[in-house]
């Protein structure tokens, strides 16, 4: 009787987890308040600029054709899933583009355990790596774009030569074995920015600088512009 209720209870729990893995992949699916994502994203951004030993080299920002910006939500037991937001911007002959949303979703198998929330910045290197974004739909990060960890800090600032279409860099906000970006699934968010928008509007249109970035996109823009924290306000700490 005690070993049915236990393999009870295991399969209860499993058919719980499972239903929380799908609803982190479904849960995207209606629109939700960009101008917060904006906000967190700028926040994001500002965060890697005052980390001089684990930032994004100023080389590779510099020349970074865009960026996505996400948060993620992981969570394993046996099966993983990640699902979470985000938004992704491009540098355009006008400067910035405004912000186009997205969502992000995947399952994965392996013994893994551990709920975690974790924010990744990826650098665009090449118009291919925007294009994907911008063509709306969905598709694979490290699939038909390739991705790769970028170089870190100070220490990689010289010669950094780009190695592949995205790099990915993350500051994670838990503790999680083997986190990756690689084949999660990039979606559009349509309702998402048409309610920004106020009217309808393509990811195309939005990072080609064709529609102006709206007021509230100014936090986000002005903390892509910032300058890097410089190494002698760092050395006074």
């Amino acid at each position: 009787m005690f070993f049915r209720s236990f393999r009870w209870c295991n399969a209860s729990r499993t058919r719980v987890f499972l239903f929380f893995i799908f609803g982190f992949l479904f849960q995207p699916a209606f629109a939700w308040d960009l101008q917060k994502t904006v906000n967190q994203a700028a926040t994001i951004i500002r965060r890697f600029k005052q980390m001089p030993e684990k930032s994004i080299p100023q080389s590779v920002f510099r020349d970074a054709k865009g960026f996505a910006i996400l948060t993620v939500i992981k969570a394993g037991f046996i099966f993983s899933g990640r699902g979470g937001t985000g938004l992704v911007v491009a540098r355009t002959s006008k400067g910035w583009s405004g912000p186009s949303a997205i969502s992000v979703g995947g399952v994965g198998f392996g013994f893994q355990i551990g709920v975690n929330a974790t924010e990744f910045i990826l650098v665009l290197n090449t118009p291919e790596a925007v294009e994907a974004f911008a063509k709306g739909g969905n598709f694979n990060i490290g699939g038909s774009i390739s991705a790769t960890a970028g170089p870190i800090g100070r220490t990689a600032e010289a010669g950094v030569m780009p190695m592949a279409a995205i790099y990915t860099y993350s500051e994670s906000q838990g503790i999680f074995g083997g986190i990756s970006i690689e084949g999660t699934a990039i979606v559009e968010a349509p309702d998402t920015n048409r309610e920004y928008y106020n009217r309808e509007v393509s990811p195309s249109e939005i990072l080609s600088g064709n529609i102006k970035p709206p007021p509230g996109a100014k936090i986000l823009i002005n903390a892509l512009e910032a300058p890097y924290k410089q190494e002698e306000e760092i050395d006074e700490k």
